[in-house]
């Protein structure tokens, strides 16, 4: 069969917008910035559809000439995306592969389907901006790159997308320049992902070392082909595949960059939060897989940094007041459930809630920037209140992510979430605990979600400068489809969801000896959730003096929590500031005075004794000169009678002496 024709056109169509908008749009009329700008991400969109389409009408597998792939996907090529040489080297050869199969088709419908709806909002959120045409040409650019991450068939090339992902993300971030806060965290977004990024340099290596190949169908062969294949080997690739996928999903330790990445426009973090960058980490994994699968160490590591993330992250966004940064410990926390599920082996479970995550928490970013242009730009929800009858679009799209993102029946995180905690209750070794503690998780995270619900749109409005009213169709269209999908996207079901994704991440059953047992770990996530709900309800609508009470009487826990258990400064102190003095020292003082400035001084030197020397002979005397000429005669004798005693002289000497 022919595979979907064009597959190349998914990551080119969005370059190409980034290109015509960004070299002409200061001189193209907005209207036809915006046509660019929606066309790019739009066409993308319909080759995926395309795509899919071939996919659901031909099950089987197909194989380009020269290319493998574990038997049962099906790889959907064509001759513009058959391996093609890149880097033929001695020992090295790596083809420019793009790869379409189960898992990169589900993810690439929510970035190019999410991205789009995005971009939509955009229209009217940024319609003000005088850097409207660089704005597009920088979302562009960044669904290029994150396409490019997911059609990737080799680990170079997903490192060519990851790369560019974090270029995207710190031109996006740092979009409002002038601000000095945002220049610093785009700056601190792409300094901390390059920490994690060498880690993931180091496992390519030692990749390409071990297997000879960066292909990912070509390792998994050597694997399956080698049964007892070290595991210490494993164990440290995995590990700094981890380092990575921790430095770009915002995991522990190297979370620090996201929630100064809310500097940003509003959609630049729904794009980054939900469809795109922070899930590259989760989709790395999922891809390999088959390496983690026998390194149960670092597979237990992956588990373990998962649960912690999402407890820890949970536990700031109970007391931070910005509205955005609430979403963003709240994304964080939600990767980590998807940590923790690559970590008991669910890999399935994991892109399960990756994309209704992608749906609600879309949605819960561009409602926020709903409020937030409403506001005029106010993001302290403690200024907010009584929004509800003022943005009524806003208010029941937000209510529908917010009731979603907190686990109850029948909404789509139900069923991811609840997949993943029963997943990590039957895993084994540790199962139990890991389950513990994502049912904790699951209940502040419904508390602090209806925190952030009742601050925002109940009670009276806290501030008098504010004129609130209801955002352009532009922006709430988007909010409806998001919200449609929240309802309905975890329908499917985990089973049928695994089902689809098996020949492409493994088939790992979690199963139960117990009857029901997984009925009844839904029944027990949702009554924990709705004791989220009861609390935030309490506090936050019927005894709204009491929050101010509990920080009063507990100032330390509460002080701890609002100032995020001051983990950047405690970076900033033992981390950040003994590099910057220990680089003073050695570039400044080392390299810039001692070698540089050494250097510098001894040619200076050169040139000054040169120049006195030469300033002697340059005196205009004429008895100077005549001096000179005398000593130089002197000179040239003495070296004619040397070489007459030591050596046959020169034969120009000779003949000067014979008078010729």
């Amino acid at each position: 069969m022919n595979g979907p024709p064009h597959l190349w056109l998914i990551p080119l169509l969005p370059l190409a917008g980034f290109l015509l908008n960004g070299i002409l749009g200061a001189r193209l009329p907005r209207w036809l910035v915006t046509t660019i700008g929606l066309l790019a991400p739009l066409g993308a969109l319909a080759v995926v559809l395309n795509a899919t389409a071939v996919a659901a009408s031909h099950p089987g597998i197909t194989v380009c000439k020269g290319c493998t792939y574990p038997q049962g996907s099906f790889y959907l090529p064509n001759v513009e995306t058959c391996p093609h040489a890149w880097i033929a080297l001695p020992g090295l050869h790596v083809d420019f592969t793009f790869v379409l199969d189960q898992l990169s088709l589900v993810m690439l419908l929510v970035v190019t389907g999410v991205g789009f709806l995005i971009h939509v909002y955009s229209v009217g959120y940024m319609r003000d901006d005088p850097g409207y045409a660089r704005y597009f040409s920088y979302l562009n650019l960044f669904l290029f790159f994150m396409t490019t991450l997911v059609l990737a068939g080799n680990v170079l090339v997903m490192f060519v997308g990851w790369e560019g992902v974090g270029l995207a993300s710190y031109l996006l971030i740092g979009f409002w320049f002038q601000k000095p806060s945002a220049a610093a965290a785009g700056k601190k977004a792409f300094i901390v992902n390059r920490i994690g990024d060498f880690g993931f340099l180091i496992g390519i290596f030692l990749l390409l070392a071990n297997f000879g190949t960066l292909t990912f169908s070509e390792i998994a062969n050597k694997l399956a082909a080698s049964p007892i294949w070290s595991s210490g080997v494993l164990t440290a690739i995995c590990l700094c595949l981890l380092a990575g996928a921790a430095g770009k999903s915002a995991q522990l330790p190297l979370y620090v960059w996201l929630p100064d990445a809310m500097e940003g426009p509003t959609p630049v973090s729904a794009l980054i939060h939900a469809a795109t960058m922070v899930t590259a980490g989760v989709y790395m994994i999922a891809r390999t897989h088959f390496l983690f699968d026998r390194a149960p160490i670092a597979l237990g590591t992956v588990a373990i940094v998962g649960a912690a993330t999402a407890i820890f992250a949970a536990t700031i966004a109970l007391a931070q007041n910005d509205i955005k940064r609430v979403l963003a410990y709240s994304t964080i926390s939600q990767l980590g459930y998807m940590f923790l599920a690559c970590g008991v082996a669910a890999y399935s479970a994991a892109i399960f809630h990756l994309v209704t995550h992608a749906f609600f928490k879309a949605l819960l970013f561009l409602a926020a920037g709903s409020v937030i242009h409403a506001m005029g730009g106010e993001q302290d929800m403690r200024k907010m209140g009584g929004l509800r009858k003022k943005l009524p679009v806003t208010f029941w799209t937000m209510t529908v992510a917010v009731f979603t993102i907190a686990g109850f029946w029948p909404l789509a995180a139900f069923y991811s979430k609840d997949a993943i905690l029963y997943a990590a209750f039957v895993h084994g070794v540790g199962g139990k605990f890991l389950w513990f503690v994502g049912l904790v998780t699951a209940m502040l995270t419904a508390l602090y979600m209806f925190r952030l619900w009742y601050m925002t749109f109940f009670g009276e409005l806290r501030t008098a400068d504010a004129h609130p009213h209801e955002s352009p169709w532009s922006m709430r269209a988007p909010l409806i489809v998001l919200a449609l999908l929240s309802i309905c996207g975890g329908w499917i079901g985990i089973e049928r969801f695994s089902s689809y994704l098996a020949p492409a991440v493994g088939l790992h059953p979690a199963v139960s000896s117990f009857p029901h047992l997984e009925l009844i770990l839904g029944i027990v996530a949702v009554l924990v959730a709705l004791e989220g709900f009861l609390i935030a309800d309490k506090y936050y609508r019927r005894k709204t003096e009491r929050p101010a009470q509990l920080a009063a009487a507990m100032p330390a826990e509460y002080k701890l929590l609002a100032n995020k258990y001051y983990v950047d400064e405690f970076y900033d102190a033992r981390l950040v500031k003994p590099l910057f003095w220990f680089s003073q020292f050695v570039l400044g003082w080392v390299v810039d005075f001692a070698i540089l400035g050494g250097i510098a001084w001894l040619l200076a030197g050169i040139a000054n004794l040169s120049g006195a020397i030469l300033q002697r002979w340059q005196s205009g005397n004429l008895r100077s000169y005549a001096a000179w000429l005398a000593l130089g005669a002197a000179a040239l004798l003495l070296f004619v009678l040397l070489g007459h005693h030591f050596a046959e002289p020169p034969r120009i000497m000779v003949n000067l002496v014979r008078g010729h």
